[in-house]
């Protein structure tokens, strides 16, 4: 009975991912508005919430976030369109102004993550900020990014991977049967639009963020004073390299180097680094500083936050030196 009653709950769930969409939301007046840019902007604007909500909790200067991400998000937006035109550069290489001009058609994840985690190092030693607890701030936040902004691949009728016949498989155009690098692939007169769906990569990775900030809260509320500052960026890198690595195993004709996707070399590298770090920092006889308990809130201005840890510890917790962080 189970089977048959989820099914009938996830049909008229699927039977929206079954449309092929139109990459253009409205218009104001001449100008198109396109859906990937809507879904990019409301994804910095759930980020912004998650980590002026978790540095307000874990007492850093969440008023340092409103100049912030926009620097940030400058930046991985430039990092992620230059990793996309590398890429696919046969896509680009015969008319450069595609590379600015709408509509896009794609950021690449790596691109974005160099050069954003790059703005925000510079930002917040710039600042005199602890940079290891900004960015265990900020992991959660990058999670939603990625769940949110991945439905924008969805209107451009992109990411997607080979035929299959799961019940979440969703309708790709004739038109947008081409591959990374402007190649025909699954032509329709082999595989009809009617009857032929497509492995759904972007709601993969869009899942996984979903999962990956409620696991990352989780665990800044139930060991987060008891964790190294940093563990949680770790893990998050961690997370998406694994996740990405994956999911290069759907793609064809990737970009590759010496014969291997490219994203997977970068993603054997993040998880091996980021886990070789992670290990090494909870060494025996490390003395690397934790995090402590999050200074005491008052209840009006952290609203429910303020129920999630006991009133007794009034001491800010440590930065990286030692010494308590005033900032927030």
């Amino acid at each position: 009975m189970a089977v048959p009653m989820l099914s009938s709950l996830l049909l008229p769930v699927l039977a929206l991912i079954a449309i092929t969409p139109e990459p253009i939301a409205f218009h104001l007046g001449p100008i198109p508005v396109f859906w990937y840019g809507i879904c990019y902007a409301v994804g910095i604007a759930a980020t912004y919430t998650v980590i002026t909500r978790e540095a307000n909790r874990r007492g850093l200067d969440a008023r340092l976030v409103d100049n912030g991400i926009i620097i940030v998000a400058a930046a991985a937006l430039a990092g992620g369109r230059a990793y996309h035109v590398i890429d696919q550069w046969a896509l680009y290489q015969d008319n450069l102004l595609k590379i600015v001009m709408p509509p896009y058609t794609g950021l690449g994840v790596y691109g974005g993550i160099v050069t954003g985690v790059i703005a925000a190092f510079v930002i917040v030693r710039r600042w005199r900020q602890p940079f290891w607890k900004w960015a265990d701030v900020i992991a959660p936040g990058i999670f939603v990014m990625q769940a949110i902004g991945r439905w924008g691949n969805f209107f451009n009728q992109e990411l997607y991977g080979p035929p299959t016949n799961l019940p979440w498989g969703i309708a790709v155009d004739c038109a947008h049967r081409i591959s990374d690098h402007g190649t025909a692939q699954w032509p329709c007169p082999q595989f009809p639009a009617e009857t032929t769906a497509f492995q759904p990569l972007f709601l993969y990775e869009s899942v996984s963020g979903l999962i990956g900030a409620a696991v990352l809260l989780m665990l800044a509320r139930r060991i987060g004073p008891r964790m190294r500052p940093g563990d949680l960026f770790l893990i998050w890198g961690m997370w998406y390299a694994a996740v990405r690595f994956g999911l290069e195993t759907f793609r064809q004709d990737n970009w590759t180097l010496g014969g291997i996707p490219t994203a997977m070399v970068i993603s054997t590298a993040v998880f091996v680094a980021a886990g070789v770090v992670l290990v090494y920092r909870h060494r025996p006889g490390s003395t690397t500083e934790t995090w402590g308990e999050p200074p005491v809130q008052d209840a009006a201005a952290a609203g429910d936050e303020g129920d999630y840890y006991d009133d007794d510890d009034d001491d800010a917790p440590a930065d990286g030196d030692g010494q308590p962080n005033t900032a927030g």
